[in-house]
C-alpha cells in the first residue's frame, strides 16, 4: 500500500508517483488516498484496510509505505488498533530534528528510508539511504531548446526559472534579486517563477511583485502560479537555466528534473544533496547563500558561453541517467521491502 493523503501535488507527491509507476509491475501494489498522475486509481483508506487483511503472494504481511504524518497515523491505527497484518515503511527527507509528535510517530515505524545521510542521522531504525530519483523518460532534453521554449508560450528566446512554493525558505526573493540584476543585460531572456504562495506568505509575494514592478520588469519576471503537472516536463526542457536558492530544503526534486532535462542549475548548498547533484561542478554550480553577485556572474557566464552551457547540459543528463534515475530509487526501496518481509531490523 502506497499512501498519498495530500490533495496538493507537492514534491513528495511527485516522487511518490514516479516510484509507484516503476514498481506497479513488480509488486501487488495499490495507491491509497488521493490519485496521482500516471498511476492506478487510488483506493480509499477503508478499502486499503480491507485489502490488508490478507497478504498476497505468500507474504507474511502487507507493507504500507508512508511519507507524511497523517499517513503514519493511519498506518499505525491499522496495525496497532485494528491489528491488521501490516508493517510500516517511512521515507524521511527532513534535515532538521523533528518535533515531538512526528518523532513519536517515526519511532513506531518498522523501517525508515532516509533520502540523505544527513536525514539518516536524525531518525531511528534506518534501513537504507535511498536518494530521490527522476523519471528520465518523462524528463528528457529537448532536441531544439529554442523551439521547446517557444512552445511554452512564455516570451523571449531563452528562459530561466525557479520552482516551488513562494516563501522565504524557498529563496524566491533571492531569485528575484538575481533576475533584477541579470535581465537588464539580456533582452532575450525571460524569468519565470512557478508555484503558489500560501495565505501566510501572500504579503511576501506582494513585496516581490512590487519590487519587480518598481524595476519595470513585470513583463520579463513572470509569476506563473502552479503549472499543470502534464506541462512541467515540456516547460523544464525549454529552459536554459534553473536556479534553486533556498534557505532550507530537505531534498528538492526540481534539480533532478532539470538534470534529466539537460538544464544546468545554480544552487545554494542548502538543498538535501544539491552539491552531489552538481556532479562536482560539471552539471551545476553551488554559490554561497545570499551571494547574489556570484549567482549573477555564474548565470551570465553560462548564458554568454554556449560551449560551456552545452557541456554542462550533457553532463546533467548523464548524471541523471547514471546516478539519479527513478529506477535506482525504486530498486533501493524494493530492497528495503524485501528486508522488511524477511523480518530484519534497521539501525539506531
Amino acid at each position: 500500500m502506497v499512501t498519498n493523503f495530500n490533495r496538493n501535488f507537492t514534491g513528495v507527491s511527485s516522487t511518490t508517483a514516479s516510484v509507484l509507476r516503476q514498481q506497479q509491475d513488480q509488486f501487488d501494489l495499490a495507491l491509497t488516498g488521493i490519485d496521482l498522475p500516471g498511476c492506478p486509481d487510488a483506493v480509499s483508506r477503508r478499502t486499503a484496510m480491507r485489502l490488508s487483511r490478507t497478504p498476497s503472494n505468500g507474504r507474511p504481511f502487507v507493507i504500507w509505505h508512508v511519507r507524511r504524518n497523517t499517513e503514519m497515523r493511519a498506518a499505525i491505527w491499522a496495525r496497532d488498533v485494528l491489528r491488521l497484518p501490516i508493517r510500516i515503511v517511512f521515507t524521511s527527507a527532513a534535515r532538521h530534528r523533528h518535533s515531538a509528535f512526528p518523532r513519536f510517530l517515526i519511532s513506531r515505524m518498522d523501517a525508515v528510508i532516509a533520502t540523505t545521510e544527513a536525514a539518516a542521522d536524525l531518525v531511528p531504525n534506518v534501513f537504507k539511504v535511498v536518494p530521490h530519483g527522476v523519471d528520465t523518460d518523462v524528463f528528457a532534453p529537448a532536441e531544439d531548446r529554442a523551439a521547446a521554449w517557444a512552445a511554452t508560450g512564455f516570451p523571449g528566446r531563452r528562459g530561466i526559472a525557479t520552482m516551488g512554493r513562494i516563501r522565504p525558505t524557498k529563496g524566491t526573493d533571492r531569485f528575484v534579486d538575481v533576475m533584477l540584476r541579470l535581465l537588464p543585460r539580456y533582452d532575450d531572456v525571460t524569468a519565470v517563477i512557478t508555484g503558489r504562495a500560501m495565505p501566510k506568505d501572500q504579503s511576501f509575494l506582494a513585496g516581490l511583485k512590487a519590487k519587480v514592478d518598481e524595476a519595470g520588469l513585470t513583463d520579463r519576471i513572470i509569476f506563473a502560479g502552479e503549472l499543470p503537472t502534464d506541462q512541467m516536463p515540456g516547460f523544464i526542457r525549454g529552459l536554459s537555466l534553473m536556479l534553486h536558492l533556498p534557505r532550507y530544503e530537505p531534498f528538492g526534486v526540481t534539480p533532478l528534473e532539470s538534470l534529466a532535462s539537460g538544464v544546468p542549475f545554480i544552487a545554494t548548498d542548502t538543498g538535501g544533496q544539491y552539491r552531489a547533484l552538481t556532479d562536482q561542478g560539471r552539471a551545476g554550480v553551488i554559490v554561497e547563500e545570499d551571494d547574489i553577485d556570484a549567482a549573477v556572474d555564474v548565470a551570465a557566464g553560462l548564458l554568454d558561453t554556449p560551449e560551456r552551457h552545452n557541456d554542462m547540459a550533457r553532463a546533467a543528463r548523464a548524471a541523471a541517467l547514471t546516478r539519479f534515475s527513478i529506477a535506482n530509487e525504486a530498486a533501493g526501496i524494493a530492497e528495503v521491502y524485501e528486508r522488511v518481509w524477511q523480518g530484519e531490523r534497521g539501525t539506531g
